[in-house]
């Protein structure tokens, strides 16, 4: 039972730490690339502020990537513990 018992934790452990690599990710482009949003609108892109561009389009493209990743890098996790679905 020791063994079963290890493998749970290191999964948590592995889990846990890649649940917070990703909200940190998402922390950093949900606030702190807007922080910048001033000082990027003297840029544009497709005639649009390059700040505001990053807000609406970058931000948007970056958060689902993450969800992708997660779930991609998750799946890895699951299946090293042996509890995949798949």
């Amino acid at each position: 039972m020791p063994d079963t018992s290890h493998k749970m934790v290191e999964h948590w452990r592995k889990t846990r730490n890649l649940t917070i690599y990703v909200l940190v990710l998402w922390a950093i482009f949900a606030f702190v690339v807007h922080m910048f949003a001033k000082n990027l609108n003297e840029a544009s892109f497709l005639g649009f502020p390059l700040g505001y561009y990053f807000a609406v389009q970058g931000s948007l493209v970056i958060f689902v990537l993450l969800i992708f990743g997660q779930n991609m890098l998750q799946d890895k996790i699951d299946e090293e513990a042996g509890i995949s679905e798949g």
